[in-house]
């Protein structure tokens, strides 16, 4: 299965230019989006799962046209937007039950077989008979996989699926996305950069509505190696005159401090440590250059 996005472009009437000429390429497995918020990735996947239209490009999921054909699109796609509506007082039984006569499954014992795997699948069989308003952000979560995985679809799109949740949650949650995408192909759409480096073979970086990289993360790392230097910083006058010499591609505290990561070919000077690339690195200086680049315009 191939998902061929050429030329993509919108901007809303307020005039944020939320995408910017996207063209991408996602084939068959698990693919992570990243990028800050704002960074055009709700409206990406907003776009593909046919929930509004761009101003240009085309999209194509195997030979079918998706501005063209939605309903072609929807019969083979499963989405789990950010946040997804559900009547609070039904159990998750009800509820995908109700779901699956929507998505045309009308065979009472079909549908039975169906909904009882998916809830046995995420893991929330033994919570089947509860209201989904007593449901932890993780389960609800769990559910929306279990929703979106109704009638069979070969393309998945997961909108920021792990916000919000705990590290055990964020953690089953994560296993559940790994064990689906051995399966279809699943579009992950994401801040978190932990994410992305736990589960998907390629990526792509977004931020501003432009696309800054598109590759496997294992690529980008390697095109790092040696050039990334971390020093603890005592004082923030030191911090910003670094700041103002070097290319620091990130910062955070430790126990008080600021540890900064540099970007240099060699020693940037005294005090430095060269370290191992993360994909971290590799996001702060796709997005550091993308500032530098507008702000030399």
């Amino acid at each position: 299965m191939a998902l061929t996005i050429t030329g993509l472009s919108k901007t809303y009437p307020n005039g944020v230019h939320a995408l910017k000429n996207i063209s991408l390429t996602i084939g068959n497995n698990m693919f992570g989006l990243l990028g800050p918020n704002g960074a055009g990735k709700s409206t990406l996947m907003r776009t593909i799962a046919t929930l509004q239209e761009p101003d240009s490009g085309t999209i194509f999921l195997d030979g079918i046209d998706v501005l063209q054909q939605k309903d072609a699109v929807r019969q083979t796609l499963g989405y789990l937007p950010q946040e997804f509506g559900v009547y609070p007082k039904m159990s998750a039984l009800d509820m995908l039950s109700h779901l699956a006569v929507m998505k045309g499954i009308t065979n009472a014992g079909e549908r039975k077989e169906i909904v009882e795997a998916l809830l046995n699948q995420t893991n929330l069989w033994a919570f089947r008979k509860k209201a989904l308003s007593t449901y932890s952000g993780g389960m609800k979560q769990r559910f929306g996989i279990a929703q979106a995985l109704l009638g069979k679809p070969r393309l998945i799109i997961v909108d920021e699926p792990t916000a919000g949740l705990d590290p055990a949650e964020r953690n089953r949650f994560l296993n559940l996305l790994s064990s689906i995408g051995r399966d279809v192909t699943v579009i992950l759409s994401t801040h978190i950069v932990e994410d992305v480096r736990e589960l998907c073979p390629r990526m792509a970086i977004i931020a501003a509505g432009e696309l800054l990289l598109e590759g496997a993360p294992s690529e980008a790392l390697a095109a790092l190696n040696g050039k990334i230097w971390s020093k603890v910083v005592a004082t923030d006058d030191e911090l910003r005159a670094l700041e103002s010499e070097l290319r620091v591609i990130s910062s955070h505290l430790v126990a008080g401090q600021h540890e900064i990561r540099v970007f240099a070919d060699s020693a940037p000077g005294e005090g430095f440590r060269a370290v191992d690339s993360g994909l971290e690195d590799v996001y702060f200086l796709n997005l550091s250059s993308q500032s530098a680049a507008k702000a030399a315009n």
